[in-house]
């Protein structure tokens, strides 16, 4: 169990930096040209990368390659949302609700054999 909570809390906070990598140039560097916004998002990718990579060896010894990317998904999707509404000024919307729900059918068909009474 150990592990899997580090591998939550590792990958967490390798999508803070990731969806800043990605998203906040859009905001923060909208009059810059691409090529300054793609430098600074690659130097904040790096944190990410430090992060991820660890992350997904330390849950690769309890969970499988589908069941670790799913889970990504879901934790992309809880940093996303917050990330939008708070930082972006996106409205919230009832579609992140729809897509959390259809990740959580994901959670379900991934990890459903390690829910299963012995």
């Amino acid at each position: 169990m150990r592990a899997f909570g580090l591998t939550v809390l590792m990958l967490s906070l390798s999508n803070v930096f990731m969806t800043f990598a990605w998203y906040a140039h859009l905001k923060d560097m909208s009059q810059k040209p691409w090529i300054v916004a793609a430098l600074a998002s690659w130097g904040i990718a790096l944190f990410e990368y430090l992060l991820q990579v660890p992350a997904n060896r330390i849950g690769y010894t309890v969970m499988t390659l589908g069941q670790l990317k799913v889970l990504q998904e879901v934790i992309a999707l809880s940093v996303f949302v917050p990330f939008a509404v708070l930082y972006m000024k996106e409205p919230l919307k009832l579609d992140y609700l729809w897509a959390g729900l259809c990740l959580l059918g994901a959670v379900f068909f991934m990890f459903r054999g390690q829910w299963s009474p012995a």
